[in-house]
């Protein structure tokens, strides 16, 4: 027998592939902690954040109209299958999250396609997924884009996400500003 038969099969591990967008990029240093290019290895029990605050976020953007915490990704395995799942939860009050077409409020999660575009704010992150067998592991990867990906990828741009408070007269959230008839004063 030889050392070929003998050696250990290599799994291959889950990657997500991200690719970015947003119309300040280049100018402001929005992207500056992100390493493009440089595939990283993260624990697939990690649960990946996004956000301003380096302290808690795995992947900060540069920005204040970025929440502290974003939004959060996080593997996982169904019952039924071998491949490894992948979960986005939006983690901001202000923000609502496109996931596809689909907008998730806060602490809203789904999950992911293998391929979709995520938006909040003026931000467009293309992700797309490719499955392996490693429960160790996942690994990361991420592009900046020159042209907004919507627009690249041929797909409609819909409607922005709105930023979201609390309002003054009620418990639930609404969105601001809110817009008022003159004979409202």
């Amino acid at each position: 027998m030889s050392s070929f038969e003998d050696a250990d099969t290599e799994e291959t591990v889950t990657s997500l592939r991200v690719t970015i967008y947003h119309p300040g990029q280049m100018q402001g240093g929005i992207f500056q902690s992100i390493r493009f290019s440089n595939p990283e290895k993260l624990p697939s029990s990690e649960v990946v954040k996004f956000g301003r605050n380096s302290t808690v976020c795995h992947y900060t953007f540069q920005d204040k109209q970025v929440s502290r915490v974003q939004f959060s990704l996080q593997l996982f395995k169904k019952f039924d299958s071998s491949v490894l799942s992948l979960e986005i939860k939006n983690m901001s009050r202000r923000t609502g999250l496109l996931v596809g077409g689909m907008e998730l409020g806060y602490l809203n999660k789904v999950e992911l396609p293998s391929r979709c575009v995520v938006r909040f704010g003026e931000y467009q992150l293309l992700v797309e997924k490719q499955d392996g067998e490693s429960l160790e592991f996942f690994e990361t990867l991420f592009t900046m884009s020159p042209r907004p990906l919507l627009q690249e990828q041929g797909w409609p741009a819909g409607k922005p996400t709105p930023e979201l408070c609390w309002s003054a007269q009620s418990t639930c959230l609404s969105a601001c500003p809110t817009e008022m008839d003159e004979n409202e004063y």
